[in-house]
């Protein structure tokens, strides 16, 4: 996904500036240890070989298998109770989530089991797939094989699924960025029509949960979840085709969609039935507009695509995109508690200081949290659950906060209106629960 925001200088909110046309993301070429505590556990395709669970039950060809409920994730959701201030919560999302030798995949989700954090992945299918085998993806509107994202080595694609299963067991979220990952032209994921996304979905299933016959490897684990159950949420290439897909995501039992664009920092809504959690405009320090919460945006912003600039340039930069995430984050922190969306890829533009950015951001987040603020570092779908749950009324109240207001009068005076009685309208708002 890749949008450029300019309010100030092109005059453009985020949306348009989607509609201009600017040009997609997410090229790369590029221990299984389930326990929750602190260290660091196994990375890229040096990690140890996981252990098959006792209980597992293959699935299909034996690519993935049920081994029952997922490790490490929260309690039952409650809904908050009339003046009860909400939680902070703060969703850490990657797009293609491939493992390239580059250490990045192990090295976040190190990061994450420091701090008791959950994420979510947005796995391309064709990061499962060999490129020996790219004729079995038929994309819609394109050529046989075609991708605008490079296939994986053979080597690559291991390494992926050592660190997808990795995640998977240490409580993280596996969600889908589709396939191909097409921007531009007719063939664009912005033009595809319901069945036409259908098709892409399924296929993206498929190399997840093929992925053993189309590589032939046996030195591998399988997978360890049912991804047609675990799947409830994507982010699509470029936050283009949202409206054709949500309709058919929806039938599926999918949950959620993070492909909106130009989010605000404010208590999101559902379309078409399904929540909407978009990337959103965060401050952009030193700079007279607002910027997406990715670190394309940021790259777009600064050196105008090229993800090789010169290096003076780095420590400042590396400083501004920190701090816009930071600057996010205690915006919505210290005013109307908006759950905060930042979106990511595993990369090295500029130097890698994009990732040292979110990962600067994400440690001054989890300080909040490690201080005893409610900060919650959670999946896409464990926010989803507590969603779910929540009053109808307390949510529209929530929805009337803008972004950066704080409640009149403090929480308590603010939230101390809604009824405590509204089962009916709980029920109501968990209806489209996969």
């Amino acid at each position: 996904m890749r949008t450029l925001t300019r309010r100030g200088a092109l005059g453009l909110g985020a949306g348009a500036a989607t509609a201009a046309g600017l040009a997609g993301c997410g090229t790369f070429t590029g221990s299984d240890d389930p326990s929750p505590g602190r260290g660091s556990g196994g990375s890229g395709s040096a990690s140890p070989k996981p252990t098959a669970t006792a209980t597992a039950r293959p699935i299909g060809d034996g690519s993935t298998s049920f081994t029952g409920k997922q490790p490490h994730q929260p309690g039952k959701p409650v809904p908050l109770e009339p003046g009860q201030e909400p939680p902070q919560f703060v969703v850490f999302s990657w797009d293609g989530a491939a493992e390239v030798g580059n250490g990045l995949f192990p090295r976040f989700l190190d990061l994450a089991k420091e701090h008791g954090a959950a994420m979510t992945f947005f796995l391309s299918g064709l990061y499962l797939l060999p490129e020996s085998k790219k004729r079995l993806y038929d994309p819609p509107n394109n050529a046989r094989g075609a991708s605008d994202i490079g296939y994986l080595t053979d080597d690559h694609v291991k390494a992926t699924l050592i660190n997808v299963r990795r995640a998977w067991l240490e409580g993280h979220e596996i969600g889908t960025h589709f396939n191909g990952h097409f921007c531009a032209g007719s063939g664009s994921v912005g033009n595809w029509t319901g069945s036409q996304w259908r098709d892409e979905i399924d296929q993206a299933k498929s190399f997840v949960k093929e992925w053993r016959t189309n590589t032939g490897w046996t030195d591998l684990p399988a997978l360890p979840f049912d991804y047609d159950k675990e799947l409830v949420g994507a982010r699509t290439p470029c936050l283009l085709g949202q409206d054709k897909l949500l309709p058919t995501a929806r039938s599926l039992g999918w949950r959620y969609d993070a492909s909106s664009p130009g989010g605000r920092q404010v208590w999101p809504d559902k379309k078409q039935g399904m929540w909407d959690l978009p990337l959103q405009q965060i401050p952009f320090p030193g700079r007279g507009f607002e910027v997406l919460s990715m670190d394309y945006n940021m790259l777009a912003n600064q050196s105008v695509n090229s993800t090789k600039a010169p290096s003076h340039n780095y420590p400042g930069w590396r400083k501004q995109s920190a701090q816009a995430y930071i600057q996010g984050f205690r915006r919505a922190f210290e005013t109307n508690r908006a759950p905060f969306f930042v979106g990511n890829h595993f990369e090295q533009w500029n130097g890698g200081i994009y990732m040292d950015a979110v990962e600067e951001a994400f440690k001054h987040i989890a300080r909040e949290k490690e201080k005893g603020a409610d900060v919650r570092l959670v999946s896409f779908r464990q926010f989803v659950d507590w969603i779910d749950v929540q009053k109808p009324e307390i949510l529209a109240k929530l929805r009337t906060l803008d972004v950066g207001q704080e409640p009149a009068g403090g929480w308590k005076t603010f939230l101390a209106g809604a009824s405590e009685t509204a089962g009916a309208g709980t029920a109501s708002s968990s209806a489209n629960a996969a």
